[in-house]
């Protein structure tokens, strides 16, 4: 099979604004009363979000936030949502990190962003202070409770989002990935990118402009949150309904209480815990058009038991940090269990031998994945040689195995790199593997992922200790969950005498991971 490229079309009815910033204030104009978002006792018009985003636009660039970046260090509200897209309006390049980050994993992230503000909430002021006074960074601007209020900016009718606003090949986001060595990188968006990605996915997954009520639990400061959340329902003119913590009663009763049509449910975990909640029993999703997944793949079980219990189809997707959508099974047309579907429009796909990346495999050849378009980053930021290795004469490199079918149909099966994927989350070995050995009680550890039915994978490490040394399970998970977030964390522990190695003398995970005797 030789290079293919999208048999999808884009549709040709679907606006084509020069920025997500004018797509708001196109929504501002045309349906200001329509509720933009609602998140817990909170909510917003589109004339309130385009004017929140202008005032703080405003109160950025005084900052001297225009032309740099903007690290946001936020958990999901309206007043992230605000801070998305008044730092883009501002002319900024936005940057979203897990405000539960420790001070070891942030610091890396806000060097390679360099920015010139730090956005935040009361609950992280302290924390984005401190990482700021270490990094140099001179503003650390706090929203809410009392500090900098968005809705001050609500009712003031001579704020607009109009003037000087960026264009569509002005920078407008960052999302982190991992390299080889999991060391963090920031993968550069530029605003046509975001364009990009609403037509390709107005395409595949086709939704009602003025009309969808939209539920997202996903972070906002992870690609598929913010996207779904930030990008795709101002986009639509939708009402977004963002569900900041995760708990299955309460996403459950969002699809009554605000008739929900449109689910962006994210990973399988996602949907595994709703069903496995007593309240999936009664909930009404009369109203559910769409569900779409991605992130971690859907087993057949899951897909076939949602779709009987709501009666609508889960619709598998696949995107990364580097750009999205990359493919999607089609709403309203002939999808295919264990897929992630159709290549996206304007978008073409090789699939290359694992060994040398140059020799372009036939259909049903599994083999790195390598894509090319117009929502694809063409470098990661401050990271030169890790952009060479990923993106090579326009192909973007995935590490991600997968085939073709006769059909076209893309089927992921394997990861190259030794990325673990907990409930969508990418978390690195190597980033464990160094908080471990540096417990003055551990000679050498290697971290994997092992299945589990909840979140796809989970992390288990595998331990040498320091002979004549004594140290416990408990006491090395409560050591990595003071240096590492939640999900990073191992599950488990195993002690070894000594840890099996290659012929190269290095550490065999693949017989960690029971793959071979």
């Amino acid at each position: 099979m030789a290079i293919v490229r999208s048999k999808l079309e884009l549709d040709p009815d679907l606006p084509d604004f020069p920025t997500i910033t004018h797509a708001l204030a196109f929504a501002a104009g045309h349906v200001p009363d329509r509720i933009a978002m609602i998140c817990e006792d909170k909510s917003m018009t589109y004339a309130q979000y385009a004017r929140g985003a202008a005032g703080l636009a405003a109160e950025l660039k005084s900052r001297g936030a225009q032309g740099s970046r903007v690290a946001i260090m936020m958990t999901s509200s309206i007043e992230m949502a605000v801070a998305c897209h008044g730092g883009m309006a501002a002319g900024a390049q936005i940057a979203c990190m897990n405000p539960n980050y420790s001070a070891r994993e942030a610091a890396p992230l806000l060097a390679d962003t360099d920015p010139a503000v730090i956005v935040t909430e009361p609950a992280f002021a302290e924390f984005a202070r401190a990482r700021a006074a270490e990094a140099g960074i001179a503003e650390v601007l706090v929203l809410g409770d009392g500090e900098t209020e968005v809705a001050a900016w609500f009712d003031d009718a001579g704020l607009a989002l109009d003037g000087d606003l960026p264009g569509p090949d002005d920078p407008s986001a960052m999302f982190f990935t991992g390299g080889t060595t999991g060391v963090p990188k920031g993968a550069e968006h530029i605003h046509s990118m975001m364009m990009w990605f609403c037509r390709m996915n107005g395409s595949v997954w086709p939704a009602r402009f003025d009309q969808e009520n939209i539920l997202s639990v996903a972070p906002m400061f992870h690609i598929w949150g913010h996207h779904y959340a930030n990008i795709m329902p101002v986009y639509l003119r939708a009402t977004l309904v963002s569900v900041p913590q995760y708990k299955p009663e309460i996403v459950l009763d969002q699809f009554e209480r605000n008739r929900i049509s449109v689910f962006a449910g994210g990973p399988a975990a996602i949907y595994i815990g709703l069903l496995r909640s007593p309240a999936a029993d009664t909930t009404d999703f009369s109203a559910l058009r769409h569900c779409f997944a991605g992130g971690s793949p859907c087993p057949e079980s899951l897909l076939l038991e949602w779709r009987e219990k709501t009666g609508c189809e889960i619709h598998e997707g696949y995107g990364m940090s580097e750009g999205a959508p990359v493919s999607g099974n089609p709403a309203g047309g002939a999808g295919k269990l264990l897929s992630v579907g159709l290549i996206a429009p304007m978008t073409s796909i090789k699939i290359v031998d694992i060994e040398t990346g140059d020799k372009i495999l036939p259909a049903g050849e599994r083999g790195e994945i390598c894509l090319k378009g117009p929502q694809f980053t063409r470098l990661y930021r401050s990271r030169p040689e890790e952009t060479a290795i990923a993106i090579r004469d326009g192909w973007l490199h995935t590490g991600d195995i997968g085939y073709l079918d006769e059909d076209e149909y893309l089927f992921i099966v394997d990861r190259k790199k030794e990325m673990i994927l907990v409930g969508g989350f990418n978390v690195y070995p190597r980033e464990i593997d160094e908080v471990l050995t540096g417990h003055p009680s551990v000679h050498e550890a290697a971290t994997v992922g092992v299945p589990d039915d909840f979140r796809g994978e989970m992390v288990k490490a595998f331990v040498a200790l320091v002979p004549g040394e004594t140290v416990g399970e408990d006491e090395l998970i409560e050591y990595c969950a003071g240096r590492l977030v939640k999900y990073k964390v191992p599950v488990a522990i195993e002690f070894m005498e000594a840890l099996p190695k290659t012929g190269a003398n290095k550490i065999d995970k693949l017989k960690l991971r029971g793959l071979k005797d």
